[in-house]
């Protein structure tokens, strides 16, 4: 890639490209994570709302993908945690989910969105066997990455703008202002973090553009929705491809039509606009809400289900393999950066 930019990450997770496919609740399993590794990229699973057992499966099914067999060693997929979900949990459950993936010997774990953050990050640290799983954080605000760095030894910051799809911090900045702030701050006498970039990304113009600005590496989560190996749908798969930049709006209308409020404060979701996003807005009754999402849900009518998508759906339209995707996304990427050179 461009130089020195990108081979720290590269080198720290051994990939090819400094590409990171986020933890994306209800859409990435063991699939998508082991075929996002198989093209050169780095794939992560989410624990999500899902029991351990789940979990195992899913980083079964991960390993039993992976071209590169090695059925003992390290896993070479993360999976990721949501904070709040884990302090929410009894201790013993939130211990299972963790154990499944030391268990599994996966080489990263991604936490988010919380306020204890700290205790789950020392749990892995502690009750890991041998060399400890590389920890990535989350963050959207320089405030939040100087924390991340300082106070839970993160080894790598995950900078995540307001673009971003699925959910992320109504105050986050874009993510240019975000990436040139924590890049910027001097970190004290703490080491220099690896700093990813997320949000709004389509393609690997996008990510040479990140590489440029001083990011080690991107993160992209909407372009993966749309490979066959996410849990997506056909027909989210095809509300995705018809959207628009503008389609993608931040709200809290899934929450409540879901019933997932318990985000921490300044929470909230970007995803494709729809009537269950105009009704709540309109402040039609949120049982009304709950009633129609839930059968929306059912039939797959995109009037009325979820869709997670950043700003860069709009440049998005068409359905590929997730190990071609990264493929692609490196083959543009080079070529972008060789314009700029």
């Amino acid at each position: 890639m461009h130089g020195s930019i990108a081979t720290g990450i590269t080198r720290l997770l051994g990939i090819r490209t400094p590409l990171i496919v986020p933890p994306m609740a209800g859409a990435s399993g063991g699939a998508l994570a082991a075929q996002v590794t198989n093209g050169g990229g780095f794939g992560l699973i989410s624990a999500g709302y899902q029991p351990a057992d789940s979990l195992i499966s899913e980083l079964s099914l991960a390993r039993s993908l992976l071209e590169a067999q090695n059925l003992t060693g390290i896993l070479p997929v993360g999976v990721g945690y949501l904070g709040w979900l884990l302090d929410k949990m009894p201790f013993q459950e939130a211990e299972s989910l963790l154990t499944a993936a030391l268990t599994a010997n996966v080489q990263a774990f991604w936490f988010s969105f919380g306020s204890d953050l700290g205790k789950w990050i020392r749990y892995v640290r502690e009750n890991s066997s041998g060399k400890s799983p590389l920890i990535f954080v989350q963050v959207n605000s320089l405030e939040e990455a100087v924390y991340a760095v300082e106070n839970l030894e993160a080894d790598i910051i995950v900078a995540q703008g307001i673009e971003s799809g699925g959910h992320g911090g109504s105050y986050a900045p874009p993510l240019f202002d975000l990436l040139q702030s924590i890049l910027e701050h001097p970190f004290g006498s703490s080491p220099r973090p690896i700093v990813l970039a997320a949000g709004g990304l389509a393609n690997g113009a996008d990510i040479a553009l990140q590489l440029t600005l001083g990011a080690a590496g991107a993160v992209m989560g909407t372009r993966f929705l749309l490979s066959p190996e996410s849990k997506y749908t056909d027909a989210q798969r095809e509300a995705l491809i018809a959207a628009n930049t503008e389609d993608a709006v931040r709200t809290v209308a899934f929450d409540h039509a879901r019933g997932t409020i318990d985000w921490p404060e300044g929470i909230d979701g970007r995803g494709l606009r729809n009537d269950t996003v105009s009704d709540f807005e309109q402040g039609v009754s949120l049982e009304l809400i709950q009633s129609k999402f839930k059968e929306g849900t059912r039939t797959q009518d995109r009037r009325r289900f979820l869709v997670w998508a950043g700003t860069g759906v709009g440049l998005m339209n068409r359905i590929m393999p997730a190990k071609d995707v990264v493929q692609e996304l490196h083959q543009e990427c080079q070529q972008q950066l060789a314009k700029l050179s």
